[in-house]
């Protein structure tokens, strides 16, 4: 048997689809973001600007949170020593936790390694412990948040994305006395789209369903303290399990999710993605909490990317490109093709000093593959402008089309009372 050749075999498949994925050598500077350093494969360095960063204001770079960091490692190591069960809980993950329970106005939290982790932990756990538990879960799930739902074991039910009366027909048919689980995201990273979060509360209501918002895309971006769509929408004492990451609008890392102590404690009781994985250090934790009560407080990196998003997107629909209309902070550029998706994005690297990664299948579904435009704080009108003028070259010397039939959006997607490929991430 030749072992080595299936996995070479596996790789070279994805090649010929255009589907390999090579990671950018990237380094980011302290003070100097959205600029880096990129690398190519002969290590020369030249200086680049990103647009895809998932560091929504740029809070990574914030001097506060590497002062906690640094700080917090100083005083208490690098590690955080094993897992809580056995080497207990450094103090700046009990004061993280407390600071996340006070965002989302939640009795208790429970911090992750990651916002994977949390949601397929958290998903499969609070399943399994309701007797005949059905899960519901949007077409448009991320893969931790389905990952979850097929561990748990339980039965599963997906709603058409957004769709409503779907979903009250699916509930009609397990009846009210069935426990339900509706599981689905704030803000869908990939369209930009937002769930209509208080019409899914009273379907839960009427049919007596629990309710699992996953808002690692809204956290820290949007909402008078950072606490996300449902803290901007009055909605966070209508969700009975809030779900989020200190990895994107907190520009550090980890996952979380709160909730009642009775279902915090029962995740942490009985997860083992928890029970058995070792803790955040102490330094992570430190600066995750730094960047998440500096939120709490401070509007101006929320309102300066807004502001920026919402130009990015004036100024490319102005140029006549593709541009996904959205009400958030994404931008996505449709290109629907992952050959041409690829180049122009290769393209705006090596001609533009641009970086901007393809997102192509399975992320998003075929023919409609895009480039994926995240506007911080810091990228200037200058920048917008920049981005602007490299972008209609590319679309000029790849000949690409500067009009698409939205509905295609929908096409190729999960199939409905399935959970398949393609699903969304990022």
């Amino acid at each position: 048997m030749d072992y080595r050749g299936i996995f070479e075999d596996a790789v070279d498949a994805l090649r010929v689809e255009k589907r390999y994925r090579v990671f950018a050598d990237l380094e980011r500077v302290a003070g100097h973001f959205p600029h880096a350093v990129y690398r190519d494969g002969a290590d020369n360095a030249r200086d680049i600007t990103i647009w895809c960063s998932n560091d929504y204001l740029g809070m990574g770079q914030h001097p506060k949170v590497i002062g906690a960091m640094q700080e917090a490692a100083g005083k208490l190591g690098a590690g955080a020593g094993g897992t809580r069960n056995i080497s207990g809980t450094n103090r700046p993950l009990v004061e993280l936790e407390r600071s996340l329970a006070d965002l989302h106005h939640k009795e208790a939290a429970l911090v992750f390694t990651s916002g994977f982790v949390s949601n397929e932990a958290s998903i499969s756990t609070i399943a399994r412990l309701i007797p005949n538990c059905l899960i519901l879960s949007d077409q448009l799930n991320h893969a931790s948040m389905i990952q979850g739902v097929r561990q748990s074991g339980m039965e599963k039910k997906i709603f058409r994305h957004n769709d409503l009366k779907h979903l009250r027909e699916l509930l009609e048919a397990a009846g009210k006395q069935r426990p339900k689980l509706i599981v689905f995201e704030s803000v869908y990273s990939m369209d930009g789209d937002i769930a209509p979060i208080a019409e899914i509360c009273d379907l839960a209501d009427e049919f007596n369903a629990m309710t699992y918002i996953d808002e690692v895309h809204a956290v820290g971006i949007y909402g008078p303290r950072g606490g996300g769509i449902c803290e901007r929408d009055g909605l966070m004492d209508r969700i009975d399990v809030i779900e989020g990451t200190l990895a994107k609008g907190f520009g550090v890392m980890g996952g979380y999710i709160t909730a009642n102590k009775a279902i915090v404690d029962a995740v942490r009781s009985y997860a083992p993605e928890f029970i058995f994985t070792t803790a955040l250090p102490p330094a992570l934790c430190a600066a995750a909490r730094t960047s998440i009560e500096h939120l709490k407080v401070s509007s101006v990196e929320r309102e300066g990317q807004q502001r920026q998003a919402a130009r990015v997107k004036r100024v490319l629909a102005e140029a006549g490109l593709p541009v996904l209309p959205t009400e958030t902070h994404i931008v996505p550029l449709i290109v629907g093709d992952a050959r041409l998706c690829k180049a122009a994005s290769d393209m705006l690297m090596d001609r533009h000093n641009i970086y901007i990664q393809p997102i192509n299948y399975p992320t998003v579904p075929k023919g409609t593959e895009r480039l994926r435009i995240t506007p911080t704080p810091y990228h200037t009108d200058d920048m917008i402008a920049e981005l602007c003028d490299a972008l209609i070259a590319v679309w000029r010397q790849l000949d690409l089309p500067r009009d698409f039939d939205m509905s295609r959006l929908m096409e190729g997607k999960l199939i409905v009372g399935d959970l398949t490929l393609p699903t969304v991430g990022g």
